[in-house]
């Protein structure tokens, strides 16, 4: 059963983590994604009620942050995102982003795991909140849609801080806003699938060092809970090896389709 999604003050969850500021995102955003969707939420069960935690979806659509962010005001959390820097420098936008504790990140590519960014959500985790980190850190280049190789952020702040790393997936949201465009299609209306998956257990690594080989162990064993939860979501299995960006001669900035 699909349904929509409105923002009430209706959790099990504290309060305080509806605040004003995501009110008003909440009171902008989700009448306009009402009229282009309807949302199936599953695994609410998955996302802790209290406390700091890392949320690592599928990336395939310019629109599905926003579907993620539907999940976890479903759940009575609010997410705390990677965002360009560029949107910082935005009169008015800017503000409200800072207020609402986003994460600007410079989209130079010089840097894998992005340290600077990185050092900031661990603060927010710190500080209890949920912090939405794309593995795969762009807009996936499979061409059919699949979740790509992924890069170390997520598995190392949730290590470094010591908190759960959730895995997340959603289908549908190509619909809404296909990859290659950022124009939302309005009509006829689509239905989205948004799963929270259970905890990726990274016991295995917590002491051990944080040299590349762990990280690519441990974000390896994320990127596959997060493939098992769109083969879940789209009733397909996966091809059984992971696209990876550099070997078809794609860059992974800018717009998903360019070629070096």
């Amino acid at each position: 059963m699909t349904e929509s999604v409105r923002p009430t003050t209706e959790s099990a969850h504290p309060a305080s983590e509806k605040t004003a500021i995501f009110r008003f995102f909440a009171g902008v955003l989700i009448p306009l994604m009402n009229l282009v969707g309807r949302y199936r939420v599953r695994g609410l069960e998955n996302v802790p009620k209290v406390g700091p935690f890392v949320v690592a979806p599928n990336h395939y659509s310019n629109v599905d942050p926003i579907v993620i962010g539907i999940g976890l005001w479903k759940s009575g959390r609010m997410p705390r995102y990677f965002a360009k820097a560029s949107l910082f420098r935005i009169p008015v936008v800017g503000a409200l982003l800072l207020k609402a504790e986003q994460i600007p990140v410079e989209r130079s590519g010089n840097s894998r795991d992005g340290a600077g960014p990185l050092r900031q959500a661990q603060q927010i985790a710190a500080a209890g909140h949920a912090v939405v980190i794309y593995p795969e850190g762009s807009l996936t280049r499979d061409p059919d849609g699949w979740p790509m190789r992924g890069k170390y952020g997520a598995v190392r702040t949730a290590l470094d801080a010591g908190i759960p790393l959730i895995p997340a997936a959603s289908w549908g949201a190509q619909l809404i806003m296909p990859q290659s465009t950022n124009r939302l299609s309005l009509f006829p209306r689509k239905s989205v699938d948004i799963v929270f998956g259970e905890p990726v257990d990274l016991s295995e690594f917590a002491d051990r060092p944080r040299d590349s080989r762990v990280l690519a162990e441990a974000t390896l064993k994320l990127m596959t809970a997060i493939t098992a939860l769109v083969e879940q979501l789209r009733d397909e299995t996966a091809p059984t090896e992971r696209w990876n960006p550099t070997e078809h001669g794609q860059t992974e900035i800018g717009r998903f389709d360019d070629t070096r």
